[in-house]
């Protein structure tokens, strides 16, 4: 049997790795090899490895976090597949810290007098400068089982007689899986609609990039490298969460055709003095406009435009006070930018009102969990948004409704993260076997 992977990414290398040796497999994918990706850094979000292989590898084994799957297989089946994809992770020397029960249970029991929720989980951290090894090991193993790359092809076609078409060539399957990442998340919504797939909205998170001392979140980090937080903020009653806390860590620009966004990472070796994590705020749309994806983009557009085709970097204390930063009021800041290629300016002429009152909102609510990251001399950094895009109907196989295309991945909105896309991989892998 013939199967094609479209991405190379957590998703698409872990269905590989269950299918090799068992069926002719061969991944495609619109960027570059992982030794051209690391010799040409410019490129964060394709190729081998996927957006995944230049962040800190923040690995999350919990059924709570990074993935819908849940309410398709049940979180008996989604446990026995997240341990094994910590088992895979394992043969590669990676290693999950255990919590200290007792200090993750204090703060559990103070987020929860405060009103929000901390959610203590087991997690790895692999690191930037050491995730491309992981990945390119992983990628030998695969070769070595007869699985075949090919890179810096992009699809333009899903054939009705199973064929799939680049600019180059045509290529023939059994079985296609469809695992893009989140920055394929528009493309595959063109091939979605145009196979006639059944799919809905997700939602779609947007806020800023929030950086502060490290000396501040060092306590909370140690007990979980990656905390997560949510909270529900007064005024709207809208969900705003902790998300990709990168301690002692760097912000960094991510750039689109359209747009430029922000992120944020950290290096197993080598230290800033600050941590910075994103700050999101969730946006479920209806009738009239259901398409988050519109939405997320045309705010990130707004924003990429008024900064300059830059981020936009402002002081906590001066987005509570209504004006904008400067270079000038930056430096009065106790915390250090690690992104300087930014615009100083004023973040409410990006985001929408409720944004912004979600945004210092929440950051007054944290502030009694973790003291010190309200700060006036706090920094934000707009906009971090994650795309979840539509997702894509399935069986409990994440077999779509034709028979022969499997879905898996962000990109089809079933995942969020590095595990959750490799969960998803492993799933649709077993579907396709099955079959």
């Amino acid at each position: 049997m013939k199967v094609i992977i479209i991405g190379c990414g957590p998703a698409g290398l872990f269905a590989g790795f269950k299918l090799a040796g068992k069926c002719e497999v061969l991944i495609l994918d619109k960027g570059p090899s992982l030794e051209e990706r690391i010799k040409d850094k410019s490129n964060l979000l394709h190729g081998e490895g996927g957006a995944g292989l230049f962040s800190d590898g923040k690995l999350n084994f919990s059924p709570e976090i990074g993935n819908n799957l849940a309410e398709l297989i049940g979180y008996s089946k989604l446990s026995e597949l997240i341990n094994e994809v910590e088992s895979i992770f394992r043969k590669y020397n990676i290693k999950t810290k255990e919590i200290n029960r007792k200090k993750a249970h204090e703060l559990e029991v103070l987020a929860v007098q405060n009103g929000m929720k901390y959610l203590p989980i087991r997690q790895a951290h692999v690191g930037s400068d050491h995730l491309p090894e992981v990945i390119s090991k992983l990628s030998n193993d695969l070769r070595k089982k007869g699985v075949e790359f090919i890179f810096n092809t992009e699809v333009e076609e899903i054939r009705k007689n199973s064929i799939i078409t680049t600019k180059k060539e045509e290529f023939k399957f059994d079985k296609l899986l469809i695992a893009p990442g989140r920055s394929g998340a528009r493309w595959l919504e063109k091939i979605v609609k145009e196979k006639r797939m059944k799919y809905i909205y997700n939602p779609v998170d947007i806020g800023v990039r929030v950086e502060v001392p490290a000396l501040i979140m060092e306590e909370i980090c140690e007990i979980n490298w990656d905390p997560k937080v949510h909270i529900r903020t007064p005024t709207y009653d809208d969900f705003v969460r902790t998300f990709c806390v990168s301690p002692y860590g760097y912000v960094v620009k991510e750039e689109n055709e359209k747009y430029c966004l922000v992120n944020g990472h950290s290096w197993k070796d080598r230290k800033s003095s600050n941590t910075n994590f994103a700050f999101l705020v969730k946006v479920q749309l209806t009738e009239p406009l259901e398409n988050t994806n519109l939405y997320g983009e045309s705010i990130a557009i707004q924003a990429t435009t008024i900064g300059g085709n830059k981020p936009i970097l402002q002081r906590l204390g001066d987005l509570r006070r209504g004006r904008r930063s400067t270079w000038s009021r930056l430096e009065k800041s106790h915390v250090k930018p690690t992104l300087t290629d930014v615009t100083p300016g004023d973040i409410a002429m990006a985001l929408p009102y409720r944004f912004v009152r979600d945004i210092i909102e929440g950051l007054d609510i944290l502030n009694k969990l973790i003291p010190g990251v309200a700060d006036d001399g706090t920094l934000l950094y707009a906009t971090e948004i994650k795309f979840h895009g539509l997702r894509v109907l399935t069986n409990e196989f994440l077999r779509t409704s034709i028979p022969e295309i499997y879905v898996a991945g962000d990109g089809a909105g079933l995942s969020r993260g590095i595990v959750g896309a490799a969960v998803s991989g492993l799933l649709a892998a077993e579907g396709i076997l099955k079959d």
